[in-house]
């Protein structure tokens, strides 16, 4: 009754007191004569009681003590209390900033959702109709199409964007570890759980979660997902307590996700959960009409993150790089990129490219639409004197927009994409030299 009233209860001598129900029989059994109980109270929360007991009547002197003992004891109780939370949120900061940093670094492999091709115009407007949404998504495409960067845009224009983006590279976690890392665990779980651990879903509560390589995910541990995607609740590794989730989730895949579930490698359930408004994003080799502005992109990027002299990319170059089919998709893009940046020291930027896997170039305008006039009509090959004939007109038209400049940055070397003394040498071939007078 004290603690509930907050009200201080001092029994001054028992012997003087008739028998109460309020005094247990112990105290007199063992000839307690006097006892106080103090409450421990802070900003109104019934924290405790200080009790004490003593074979002597009370001394009045002593009663200010009581309280004193309890306020310092109440302020401890609640700094420890503060220091306990603010080691559980700081840990939790910990784990939130190293997913974060996770983030960064797959993000930095692209850049940002750059280029105007219909297929990255459409991927855009799928975004901006899921995106205000809470439906979870599945993003579809090989590796290295830039799935995070569609992941991280659905977050940015989501009503979640002020809150965290967690990502779980699925494919790098062991097997026994997935739950832990999903769900957390309590001290002592297992071997090595030193200490309390948040989960992936618990640091990305009020946000996203991104489900990288989801198809990645143990059987077992797919139907625990599945509770959360369904009922919002999950429980710690060695924990009886259920907690509740608000987060919503993204997942990308490179695997066909329906034949794993007809070989029963995927929950079938599961899949429609998460294939609530699926994305796919296309390869490289579909969008070239984006690898000029990409490369342009990363050439800035790379310049500015390797500290090395930006380069300069040339239209030749351009080309040179819609030519490969590019099978790792934007990743390599990049990586050549990094690469040619750093050789190039602030000069024009050359690629040295496999040919064995370089796209076929295009046909020539006029061979496409002599092949395309008749249905049976073959295509039309090239003599060598006209092959000649095209080759100098060629040079003359490239000479005439660098303005007779043969090397250096605009001349007509860069933008041929070929050496100064190969031009030169071309140039005597057909006998081009730079006009005396202008038109007249």
């Amino acid at each position: 009754m004290a603690v509930a009233s907050g009200q201080e209860r001092i029994v001054p001598d028992l012997d003087q007191q008739p028998a109460s129900s309020a005094e247990p029989d112990w105290m007199r059994k063992e000839r307690i004569r006097s006892y106080s109980i103090t409450p421990i109270h802070f900003k109104g929360e019934a924290l405790g009681a200080i009790v004490s007991a003593t074979r002597e009547p009370f001394e009045e002197q002593l009663r200010p003590w009581g309280r004193i003992f309890a306020d310092h004891i109440g302020a401890a109780i609640v700094n420890a209390r503060a220091f306990e939370e603010i080691h559980r949120l700081k840990a939790q900061l910990e784990l939130h900033n190293t997913y974060l940093q996770e983030a960064v670094v797959e993000a930095k492999a692209f850049g940002g959702l750059v280029g105007q091709s219909a297929a990255l115009q459409q991927i855009g407007r799928q975004i901006d109709v899921v995106a205000p949404t809470e439906a979870s998504v599945l993003i579809l495409g090989a590796t290295g199409t830039g799935k995070e960067l569609v992941a991280h845009e659905i977050h940015r224009r989501s009503a979640r964007k002020e809150g965290p983006l967690v990502r779980v590279n699925c494919a790098s976690v062991p097997r026994e570890l997935f739950e832990s890392e999903f769900f957390g665990h309590v001290r002592g779980s297992f071997t090595g759980a030193i200490k309390d651990r948040a989960g992936r879903f618990e640091t990305a509560e009020g946000g996203t979660i991104f489900l990288d390589e989801v198809g990645e995910i143990p059987l077992e541990i797919q139907s625990k997902l599945l509770r959360i995607l369904q009922e919002k609740r999950y429980e710690r590794v060695g924990d009886d307590r259920t907690r509740r989730t608000n987060v919503r989730v993204v997942a990308a895949t490179n695997r066909d996700l329906k034949q794993a579930v007809a070989a029963g490698r995927f929950r079938e359930d599961l899949y429609y959960r998460l294939n609530v408004f699926p994305i796919q994003v296309p390869p490289l080799r579909e969008r070239m009409d984006d690898i000029p502005l990409l490369a342009r992109h990363f050439v800035a990027l790379s310049a500015k993150e390797l500290k090395c002299a930006k380069p300069r990319l040339t239209r030749a170059a351009a080309a040179q790089l819609q030519s490969y089919d590019w099978p790792g998709n934007v990743r390599e893009l990049r990586n050549v990129i990094e690469r040619a940046v750093i050789l190039a020291h602030g000069g024009v930027l050359e690629f040295d490219l496999p040919i064995a896997t370089q796209a076929a170039p295009a046909a020539p305008p006029s061979l496409r639409a002599e092949s395309s006039a008749g249905g049976d009509a073959q295509p039309k090959f090239l003599t060598d004197a006209e092959l000649n004939c095209r080759e100098r007109d060629n040079l003359l038209l490239v000479l005439e927009e660098a303005k007779w400049k043969i090397k250096g940055p605009g001349g007509a070397a860069e933008l041929l994409g070929a050496k100064p003394t190969t031009l030169l040498s071309r140039m005597n071939r057909w006998g081009l030299k730079k006009p005396e007078h202008g038109p007249s």
